[in-house]
């Protein structure tokens, strides 16, 4: 491996620009050596400034670029398949974002061509596991001193949902981030899921159920509440409590600065999850550079991901159908115990 791990980023828009500029001025032990992008001006745009970036239209011409040890994988959902499976081909280390694939079967797949290597390749990119106040929540709840967990009661909101933005989306994308978030806070696994509609917000695009209720079951007994609201109009947030036998404790009350003046209290609110998160996403991609150089696969797996697409596939089920689906989540293979 070079002395800075070559790292070829595959899509160049809002997540994958924010990681090209984490990667080359911020993350140490890295650089930017490919882009790929079906825009190759956006590409283009993305890397201006950073010499020596080969930009590419095919993920797999981007993978062949000189240079290429690890791959970042910031495309839409859909295009992830596709792309962790040419990483596996070339036994290169892969951080995804999430969701890893958005449909179960699609995951599926992934994991079984994982397993038949015989060894982790894959992170997928839940970045609330290296949040400070997501870590201290979960030492808190690992340490036992507020009792066993009862419920986990969770808010997820944006400004506004992008074109092309499903119903389906709001489990599938938004609410995967608290899928993952419950199963790694609680150690247990989500078992049956209930989606409650509302009437949608007059903000809401026309056929946008917006907003959601999804409420999880959990092997261990516990409740896990999510609000998701993905066109609040005024900011972005996100929220979690954990309600335990002797205490609870809520974190993402306070991420901005507060104001005193002119007889108002007031605070801003992050617009975007690249602001809220900012801190927690230069931790997730330096710890996996560091553990890449090292010669390790560390962090959420291709099992979580799958976890997490399998759930939110049942909780898509429960929110055509109105009622209260299962979740059918098979035996973890031992590449994952």
């Amino acid at each position: 491996m070079s002395e800075l791990l070559g790292v070829a980023v595959l899509g160049a828009g809002h997540m994958g620009a924010d990681h090209i500029r984490r990667l080359d001025r911020v993350v140490s032990g890295a650089r930017v050596v490919a882009v790929a992008d079906p825009d190759p001006e956006r590409a283009r745009r993305a890397v201006a400034g950073i010499d020596g970036v080969a930009v590419r239209a095919e993920v797999r011409d981007a993978l062949a670029a000189p240079g290429v040890e690890a791959v970042l994988i910031a495309s839409p959902g859909p295009a992830h398949e596709e792309a962790l499976l040419a990483a596996f081909e070339r036994g290169l280390p892969v951080l995804c974002e999430k969701p890893m694939v958005p449909d179960p079967a699609g995951a599926l797949r992934v994991v079984e061509a994982e397993a038949r290597l015989g060894r982790r390749l894959a992170q997928i990119g839940f970045m609330r596991r290296y949040d400070a106040e997501y870590r201290q929540l979960k030492s808190l709840l690992d340490e036992g001193g507020l009792g066993r967990p009862l419920m986990l009661h969770c808010v997820h909101r944006n400004v506004s949902s992008p074109p092309g933005f499903t119903s389906a989306m709001l489990i599938d994308s938004s609410v995967s981030h608290e899928i993952d978030a419950a199963r790694w806070l609680l150690g247990q696994e989500l078992t049956a899921v209930t989606v409650l509609r509302p009437r949608p917000s007059a903000g809401a695009p026309e056929g946008l159920l917006d907003p959601q209720f999804v409420l999880f079951e959990t092997d261990g007994g516990a409740l896990v509440d999510v609000e998701v609201f993905v066109n609040c109009g005024f900011g972005y947030q996100v929220r979690c409590e954990a309600v335990c036998e002797t205490g609870s404790a809520r974190i993402g009350e306070e991420q901005a600065v507060r104001v005193t003046a002119r007889a108002a209290d007031r605070r801003a609110v992050p617009q975007d999850y690249l602001v809220r998160f900012a801190d927690a996403y230069d931790r997730e991609v330096q710890a996996w550079v560091d553990a890449t150089r090292r010669g390790r696969v560390t962090g959420p797996s291709a099992w979580d991901g799958y976890a997490a697409s399998v759930v939110a596939g049942a909780g898509v089920r429960a929110l055509e159908t109105g009622g209260r689906v299962a979740v059918d989540l098979p035996r973890r293979p031992a590449l994952y115990g």
